[in-house]
């Protein structure tokens, strides 16, 4: 019986677009003082003042309601958002009512929707088309489908206020936080040192010798060629490759480690960013996935894989196949990525910190040694 009459109860709330404010119970209690001497004195008067006072506030939610009629709600953001990140969209409300305007409207996030700040329209004339900034946020990344609003009016009295909701259903697609989090700095410096001893000593192998073109620095004339020929000759040298970063994501974490599992995305995002300012290149790869920029993909492309991109079960971990480049690994399990073939690689995982360096498995051994 008590749980027939809490749906009861729930359902009527439920069907509830309208309430009254503080004004409106001070009105209610008027109305019922009002009504009480009317009935006990029987005067004639106070009937016809009780009278115009419901009136009064039927007319309110009257009115109230036919200004919330006949809004259309569209909501622009920018092509390219990322989570935690406060942003500007534009917020636009249409008035389809052909010559009545709407008063008083007030516009709102409603949760879980991305708006955090509340728009106030004094009037949308009939017809037209208004336009406001609003602050969105998105809390975490992936595939948002649709965001609720709330539209809101006390006009004309403020006796009651008529509540709509809407829900405006479009994909927007929220990338991986992307701000400076701590330790990401200090993992970048030792990076770039660190690619940099990396790639020490190679490149600048000779391709060939040919004659002098003008304009060309003297420091690259070859003597012993130029005196053999009797013309002045160069050496030319094979292009030097950019250095690339290869960044391993391992997809195979368990559950409870799914904390750090974000984390790790945030972290790659923000490499990759990092690498895309710098016009260098970088291969990303997962279980499932193997991106290079910028030859296949930009940045962006990135993003939107780790956008979606989600802890698997057991998979096939695939071998490096550069032995050139420098490999930075974002797994669990260093041990399981090492025989996988990860040798070389740099380990990044949830030893201490959620980001935290351990070296290769046969480093340690030989330091152990």
């Amino acid at each position: 019986m008590e749980s027939l009459f809490s749906r009861v109860k729930s359902l009527l709330r439920s069907g509830v677009h309208q309430r009254l404010t503080g004004a409106g119970w001070l009105y209610a209690a008027a109305m019922l003082l009002v009504g009480l001497a009317a009935v006990g004195s029987a005067n004639n008067l106070l009937f016809l003042i009780l009278a115009v006072m419901l009136s009064a506030l039927l007319i309110s939610g009257f009115a109230s309601r036919l200004s919330l009629a006949g809004l259309e709600l569209d909501l622009v953001l920018p092509e390219h958002v990322s989570a935690r990140q406060k942003l500007f969209g534009r917020i636009f409300v249409r008035n389809h009512k052909s010559w009545l305007p709407s008063f008083s409207i007030h516009l709102a996030g409603s949760p879980p929707s991305a708006v955090s700040s509340s728009v106030y329209f004094p009037v949308i004339p009939g017809g037209t088309t208004l336009e406001e900034t609003v602050e969105v946020a998105f809390g975490r990344r992936g595939l948002y489908r649709e965001n609720s609003f709330l539209f809101s009016s006390r006009f004309p009295f403020g006796f009651t206020e008529r509540r709509a909701h809407v829900t405006l259903r479009r994909d927007v697609l929220v990338y991986p936080c992307m701000a400076v989090q701590p330790g990401f700095d200090e993992l970048v410096t030792g990076l770039r040192g660190e690619m940099q001893a990396h790639y020490r000593g190679r490149g600048g192998e000779l391709y060939r010798i040919r004659q002098y073109e003008p304009f060309e620095s003297a420091r690259h004339v070859a003597w012993k060629a130029t005196a053999h020929t009797g013309e002045l000759q160069v050496r030319e040298f094979a292009r030097e490759q950019e250095h690339l970063l290869e960044i391993f994501l391992d997809l195979e974490t368990p559950e409870a480690l799914h904390d750090w599992f974000e984390r790790a995305v945030e972290c790659c995002a923000f490499l990759a960013w990092w690498v895309a300012e710098r016009a260098s290149r970088l291969r990303f790869r997962t279980q499932e996935a193997d991106l290079f920029l910028p030859e296949e993909t930009d940045v962006y492309g990135i993003l939107k894989y780790l956008a979606l991109v989600a802890p698997l079960d057991s998979r096939q971990t695939p071998p490096p196949d550069d032995d050139t480049s420098y490999q930075l690994v974002f797994t669990t399990d260093s041990k399981r990525m090492a025989d996988a073939g990860w040798t070389r690689a740099r380990f990044l995982g949830p030893r201490t910190d959620p980001i935290a360096v351990s070296a290769p498995p046969e480093t340690r051994s030989r330091r152990g040694n």
